[in-house]
């Protein structure tokens, strides 16, 4: 490839990470506009103006990234960037073959249980938290199989149909807004941190091969917005469900390649 080829498809191939850290910033930013707007509002709780900006800041990215990934499975165009960017990889790195991204995609999520377990307070209790994750597991798990199987996108090494969206990426990008919502009043670097690991499992899984580059970017999009809608209909669910004692034990569901699983928390 040319030169100026190759800075454009490596161009691409960062794309990924300025969105979403864009996107963690921004985001940390307009909470701390609107905390600034309302001090006294209590977590589930906003005026109609913040509530509207609220939504409006935390599902435009997101839905954008969705929405490209969308138009790449039939977009000349797009179709060419992503299969630039798979040449470009595969030149680079022909044998390269990893399973980090396997575990690496649940990263987040486990931080933010061991960042509690060493005595780092986040928003919520264990058992709000748990809740919210298992809520947005479940929105993710459920778009991202419900994709695959009505797009029937092949994957870039030919082994099946269900390249779109990558759902080792959305788990991640859950997981990773999972860890800024539970952290951002400590620190901005948490979620920071949580979308650097997202945003290289994503890339992982184009490294090895087994996702388009917009299958990565709407992956992405959908583990924001899984996790947000989690955070946004969790408070009207608590009320309805649980009184103030909290359960030692939370089962959660996972979603691994092409596989759900059930996973096992329990508060010591």
């Amino acid at each position: 490839m040319k030169k100026d080829q190759m800075r454009k498809v490596n161009r691409l191939s960062l794309a990924l990470l300025f969105v979403s850290i864009s996107f963690n910033v921004f985001a940390q930013r307009a909470d701390t506009m609107i905390m600034k707007q309302e001090p006294t509002l209590k977590y589930g709780q906003s005026t109609p103006t913040n509530g509207l900006l609220e939504k409006a800041v935390f599902i435009g990215v997101p839905i954008a990234m969705v929405t490209y990934g969308y138009c790449a499975l039939d977009n000349d165009k797009l179709m060419e960037i992503n299969l630039n960017t798979k040449t470009e990889i595969r030149e680079d790195y022909p044998r390269f073959a990893t399973s980090v991204d396997n575990y690496l995609q649940f990263a987040p999520a486990v931080a933010v249980y061991g960042l509690n377990a060493m005595n780092v307070p986040g928003k919520n209790n264990f058992r709000d938290r748990s809740m919210i994750y298992l809520l947005s597991t479940v929105f993710m798990s459920t778009t991202v199989r419900g994709l695959k199987n009505a797009t029937h996108e092949q994957r870039p090494d030919g082994s099946d149909y269900l390249s779109f969206p990558s759902g080792h990426t959305a788990t991640a990008f859950a997981a990773a807004e999972f860890l800024r919502q539970e952290y951002k009043d400590q620190s901005i670097w948490y979620g920071i941190a949580g979308y650097g690991v997202a945003t290289a499992t994503g890339a992982l899984r184009m490294y090895n091969n087994k996702h388009w580059f917009s299958d990565v970017v709407a992956g992405a999009g959908i583990g924001i917005l899984s996790t947000e809608m989690a955070y946004w209909v969790y408070p009207p669910i608590k009320k309805l469900l649980f009184k103030d004692k909290s359960p030692k034990v939370l089962i959660v569901p996972n979603y691994n390649n092409r596989n759900l699983g059930l996973g096992m928390m329990v508060k010591l």
